[in-house]
């Protein structure tokens, strides 16, 4: 019975070890996790992520500054410069040749494309007969060079007759009487001084016309050249409003000499224009007032009415002091009835001759004088800036008959 009870203890303590065994092992792995530190480990900043890494922001920790990462100041981008847009930059103002001699200059430019003439006159008169085809030749020599029916009747009468008196005839007697009889043709006692004073407390105003192809812009913007050059300030009106880039072509005249433009829109009034310009001009203290006008056709009665109502318009601030017609030498015979039905509509007080340097054809300087009984004032010798000049008619006659 002992040993029975005995067996029954020992039985019971085993199993009592045993369950105490057992739930050791299960309080064991039932432990909860350590507790976290106290203070927290503050990691350094993370490296500059590599190409393909995704910068994320996170509540925790917010994204920070170049100063409060730490970076070197170099490492910092810099900021994108200020481009200040460019201004415009002002014409430069030339300063034009001076008129004083500016065809003697030009001389020989004018003889390599004139002296035809004279050379082939010279020629003539230096033959031992002077028969009756020898004359022929002469008259037709002048009309081809475009002196004209009348004119070259009057200089083969009166050659014939000094030479007659003449007798022996030197290369240098024959060039004096040709210059000397070239020059009453021309004409040396004739006022070929372009008007520019009023002669009132207000500019003088110069009105420039003519048709289409004469060169009458460029004629204009020339001028104010030749006027600075001498010393006057200028204005411009661009009163050629039905010619596309006419008043841009004279602006850009004026401002290399440094004269305003007065404009208008395309297509606008001429008179308008050309009446604001004088208005312009007086209000300024302008010397010289020039008013390019539309480059119309003499064919045409309305538009040349329209030049007859900007005369009126200009005349009502004063009077006009020039009115020069442009006409191109190289259109001879044609230029004459250009001339008349310009003459019919206003008072012509001068003309320009441009392209005389493109032409054998001298003798449309004695032909539409005699025409209009009007000077030839200015004469255009090619296509230079300073290419016009005051026709000087014993240079022009030198020219012609050379040296």
């Amino acid at each position: 019975m002992d040993i029975l009870i005995l067996a029954v203890v020992i039985a019971l303590v085993a199993v009592g070890v045993i369950s105490g065994l057992v739930v050791s092992s299960r309080k064991k792995k039932q432990l909860p996790p350590p507790a976290p530190p106290s203070t927290p480990t503050i990691t350094a900043p993370p490296a500059e992520p590599q190409v393909g890494e995704d910068a994320v922001e996170t509540a925790e920790e917010p994204r920070r500054t170049i100063e409060e990462v730490g970076l070197p100041e170099a490492e910092a981008p810099a900021p994108a410069p200020v481009v200040e847009p460019e201004a415009p930059a002002a014409p430069e103002i030339e300063v034009p040749e001076p008129t004083a001699g500016r065809l003697i200059r030009l001389r020989a430019r004018l003889a390599r494309s004139q002296n035809s003439l004279g050379k082939g006159l010279l020629t003539l008169l230096s033959r031992e007969h002077l028969d009756e085809d020898t004359w022929e030749e002469i008259e037709e020599t002048l009309l081809v060079a475009d002196v004209g029916v009348v004119p070259t009747q009057e200089l083969v009468d009166r050659l014939r007759e000094r030479v007659k008196v003449l007798g022996t005839r030197t290369p240098a007697d024959l060039r004096a009487l040709l210059k000397e009889e070239l020059l009453t043709l021309v004409g040396t006692d004739l006022d070929r001084v372009v008007k520019t004073e009023s002669g009132e407390d207000t500019p003088g105003v110069i009105m420039v016309v003519g048709v289409n192809g004469t060169g009458k812009t460029t004629t204009t913007g020339k001028l104010a050249r030749v006027l600075v050059a001498d010393g006057r300030s200028v204005v411009l009106g661009a009163a050629d409003t039905f010619r596309a880039a006419a008043a841009d072509q004279l602006q850009t005249w004026g401002e290399r000499v440094g004269a305003r433009t007065v404009r208008g829109p395309e297509g606008g009034d001429p008179a308008s224009i050309a009446y604001d310009a004088v208005k312009e001009g007086i209000a300024e203290g302008a010397d010289v007032v020039l008013i390019d006008t539309a480059g119309r056709l003499h064919t045409k009665t309305g538009l040349m009415d329209e030049l007859g109502k900007v005369k009126r318009v200009v005349e009502k601030h004063g009077p006009l002091d020039e009115i020069l017609l442009v006409l191109d030498a190289t259109t001879g015979q044609n230029g004459l009835t250009q001339a008349r039905v310009f003459a019919e509509v206003v008072d012509i007080t001068g003309i320009v001759l441009t392209k005389l340097d493109g032409t054998a054809k001298g003798g449309i300087v004695i032909a539409v004088q005699r025409e209009l009984g009007v000077p030839v004032k200015l004469i255009g010798l090619g296509e230079g800036p300073d290419d016009l000049a005051p026709f000087v008619p014993e240079a022009f006659v030198d020219a012609l008959i050379g040296d």
